[in-house]
């Protein structure tokens, strides 16, 4: 009797622990293999159930941590695979393919957006009070539509300036405007605008044309061209590098003015924090004469220089309706060796009005 106990007690310990040795004799990179052909043949259901398990058996295996993520996102997952790739990057913040996969997810997120059609509307100030007070306010209304090659914007301006003493003032004015971003390759992007006022305070032509170039490991540049007319020509070269680590989206862009006097540079940093797709953070720290914004061009082309913070909030207020909010601050050389105060604030709305 106690040999049949005994040996019970072994047979089940036996069948106890063939479930752990099973799991620890499964090697880890030909699983991880198996799954990659899985997904590659279009099976992502299945795929993304297995690198779970893989996952969660070797946590410490980033390759599959990272493969999980890009099932998730093939899957159009966005939030998930997001979170999967994050939670490698607070262990590992250096993975160069954990970087590369957060800023693919992140760009078909943006590729993949539900939203088909939007309506816009917003509101921008501007304003000094030396050597004279200006108020320069921009109201602003359109729609957007994401075609095929990418999406578009057309809308309409209206700007309403005052002046104070000694030459009290006060006028408006319309302004049309188009800006596009069609996609020329998987790694290539564009970004062209133009916009057309009759008046004196927007420049009569505006036009601008930037090209993206994607890199691996979240890295990008840009270069590109603005022109603008008032009663002659100004252009302004940019380019730009950008990065993507983590949470964080890190950009560094230069602006050349072309002036009479010579070409006037200026410098900006740009740094965003992403708390999902759509909700971000940013400050923008900038210094240099070249004006890096279009609605006041003909004001700022004639600065010396400038040191300039701002702030911008993304909020996705519903899933069809985000806003976001930002003001600005300049100290502004207008004279040589006389500075001024600049203050500068923006509301925008975005609402969809159809879904894919």
């Amino acid at each position: 009797m106690k040999r049949y106990l005994v040996l019970n007690v072994l047979v089940a310990g036996l069948l106890n622990i063939m479930p752990v040795l099973s799991q620890d004799t499964i090697n880890p990179e030909s699983e991880y293999q198996r799954i990659k052909t899985t997904a590659f043949d279009g099976d992502y259901a299945t795929a993304a159930a297995a690198a779970r398990k893989l996952v969660n058996r070797f946590p410490t295996y980033g390759d599959a941590r990272i493969l999980l993520g890009r099932i998730l996102a093939w899957q159009k997952d966005y939030i998930n695979a997001a979170a999967v790739i994050d939670t490698l990057l607070l262990k590992d913040p250096g993975n160069e393919d954990a970087l590369s996969a957060r800023r693919n997810i992140l760009m078909w997120s943006k590729d993949n957006t539900p939203v088909s059609t939007d309506i816009r509307a917003g509101y921008t100030f501007d304003s000094f009070r030396e050597p004279y007070s200006r108020l320069w306010q921009v109201f602003n209304a359109g729609a957007g539509h994401r075609f095929k090659w990418g999406p578009a914007y057309a809308g309409l301006n209206i700007g309403n300036i005052r002046i104070g003493e000694p030459s009290p003032s006060s006028a408006s004015e319309l302004q049309i405007e188009a800006e596009a971003w069609p996609k020329i390759t998987s790694k290539n992007y564009a970004d062209l605008e133009y916009a057309y006022s009759p008046g004196p305070y927007f420049p009569r032509h505006r036009a601008a044309a930037e090209v993206w170039q994607v890199l691996p490991a979240g890295w990008a540049i840009s270069a590109g061209l603005n022109y603008y007319y008032f009663d002659r020509s100004a252009f302004i070269a940019v380019s730009s590098v950008e990065k993507y680590i983590g949470k964080y989206w890190l950009s560094l862009k230069g602006f050349v003015c072309f002036k009479d006097i010579g070409p006037r540079t200026a410098l900006f940093l740009n740094v965003r924090r992403y708390f999902n797709d759509k909700d971000f953070f940013q400050i923008t720290l900038g210094t240099g004469a070249a004006p890096d914004e279009p609605f006041d061009i003909q004001a700022n082309l004639m600065r010396l220089n400038a040191n300039t913070i701002r702030l911008a909030y993304n909020l996705s207020v519903t899933h069809k309706l985000i806003m976001r909010i930002g003001a600005g601050y300049s100290r502004e050389e207008y004279i040589e060796t006389i500075w001024r105060n600049r203050f500068e604030g923006n509301v925008n709305f975005i609402y969809a009005i159809k879904m894919k």
